[in-house]
């Protein structure tokens, strides 16, 4: 009998999870037609790629208001993007009824939060390393990490000046958010941890695919 596949569609990359082997491939020349033979695939897409499949076992994943006894804040649950919503899933497996804060660190940089009762509060969105030095196309930036210095060229002070910017921003939320729930257990993932993670001002735990794993626990319970 031929496996199921996963897939994780986002903005920059997409992943997919097939007997038990993780991938990746740039999103702008992923095909649904490059995958092996299977016997059906779930699909999340955040990006804004349409796809033309002919393939009959296609079924894409969109956020619901109820998943178990975790309740999407949204009033209109399918507007909550669904990588979103499937790491919301998996954090709530794993953390066992506890308070629990997610930060999704892609293109996009999202913070999530949902209580020990399983009701998302809600959340944070704002524009990744990336996407926020991209919005003035003629600074250069360097490998530059250094974020206690102060630039003395242009190429110094966006690179440093936009990090800075990024790590002060998930820290002072972070901190505020510990505040009130001081015993939230803290997920991250994301393609630009990497970037960041030598700033990080809290404990945390990170989880390279944690849509995908979403995803099949979404799937295994609902699907």
């Amino acid at each position: 009998m031929l496996s199921s596949i996963l897939v994780d569609i986002g903005n920059t990359n997409t992943k997919w999870k097939f007997e038990g082997n993780y991938f990746i491939f740039p999103t702008e020349k992923f095909e649904f037609g490059m995958l092996p033979n299977c016997s059906k695939i779930w699909a999340s897409n955040v990006s804004s790629k349409s796809f033309n499949t002919n393939k009959s076992n296609v079924d894409f994943v969109f956020s619901q208001k109820r998943y178990k006894s975790l309740t999407n804040a949204y009033t209109d649950p399918e507007s909550l993007g669904c990588d979103r919503w499937l790491g919301m899933i998996a954090c709530y497996e794993v953390s066992r009824g506890k308070n629990f804060i997610l930060l999704d660190i892609g293109t996009a940089i999202t913070i999530d939060i949902v209580n020990n009762s399983g009701n998302h509060l809600g959340g944070l969105i704002f524009p990744g390393l990336n996407k926020l030095r991209g919005c003035f196309n003629n600074f250069p930036v360097s490998s530059e990490k250094n974020i206690d210095q102060i630039g003395q060229s242009t190429e110094k002070a966006w690179t440093i000046g936009t990090l800075n910017l990024i790590v002060n921003a998930i820290n002072h939320k972070i901190r505020e958010l510990k505040a009130k729930f001081p015993d939230a257990l803290i997920f991250l993932t994301g393609g630009g941890y990497t970037d960041i993670q030598e700033f990080l001002e809290f404990d945390h735990s990170y989880h390279e695919n944690l849509v995908l794993d979403g995803l099949e626990f979404y799937v295994n319970n609902m699907g």
